[in-house]
């Protein structure tokens, strides 16, 4: 694995939901109880990975809002699994994003970034979601830059493109952070990002709720508490 040996950077840049915002627990808040509803179970790894499955073929093609896009997902769940998602329960996965909340480290390490890095999210997230999040993170950015403003979701490149536009940088002088290599890592590099890959406690461990994706971050960690101890902060 290679290691980042210089933090000289003008900007980093993280995803939030998974890097920022344990959204594994918000998953499982609404799935357990729906598919119990209807008799089902899978185990934790299994029910990341469909998860994974079903949000990239909703984020794949023609544009459409986050809130859709997990509307999607739970209905793709009953197509799988053989049952019929009521109303409610279709709606109960946007409904939850609100109350997702950051890892344990999270507000502390964006913290102590914040006072050497200026600090920017890149989201697959529709804005006034964020907005509910952001009050989570008691932390301020220079620039937020969401799906729903590009109409694009990671990997697609230009969400990070026009995140590149607002920060008027050179894509080397830009620190990618994220949790999914599928997501971030992948496209940030091929764009000249330098990429830290925040490697989560997760069920499905190395993956989460994402996409299998084969790639070499600049550096690895466990949590965003050691990239500040690594960034000197």
């Amino acid at each position: 694995m290679p290691v980042l040996r210089s933090f000289d950077f003008d900007l980093i840049t993280f995803d939030c939901y998974g890097t920022l915002i344990d959204w594994e627990s918000g998953i499982f808040s609404v799935f357990k109880p729906v598919l119990a509803r209807h008799g089902k179970s899978l185990p934790e790894a299994d029910l990341l990975e469909l998860y994974g499955e079903f949000e990239a073929e909703a984020e794949t093609g023609e544009y459409q809002n986050y809130r859709d896009v997990l509307r999607s997902v739970v209905r793709r769940f009953g197509q799988r699994l053989n049952f019929t998602p009521a109303i409610e329960e279709v709606e109960a996965l946007p409904a939850s994003v609100p109350d997702w909340r950051p890892w344990p480290d999270t507000v502390a390490a964006l913290q102590r970034l914040s006072r050497r890095y200026p600090l920017a999210i890149i989201s697959n997230i529709d804005d006034d979601l964020f907005a509910h999040t952001h009050a989570y993170l008691r932390t301020e950015f220079v620039s937020i830059t969401t799906a729903q403003q590009a109409a694009c979701y990671k990997p697609g490149l230009k969400i990070f493109c026009q995140a590149l536009e607002k920060a008027r940088l050179a894509p080397a002088r830009v620190l990618h952070v994220g949790q999914s290599l599928y997501h971030d890592v992948l496209p940030a590099q091929s764009l000249g990002l330098a990429t830290v890959w925040v490697n989560r406690p997760s069920a499905r461990a190395g993956v989460g709720a994402v996409r299998k994706a084969r790639a070499m971050p600049d550096l690895e960690v466990a949590s965003l508490a050691a990239l500040a101890e690594k960034a000197g902060c």
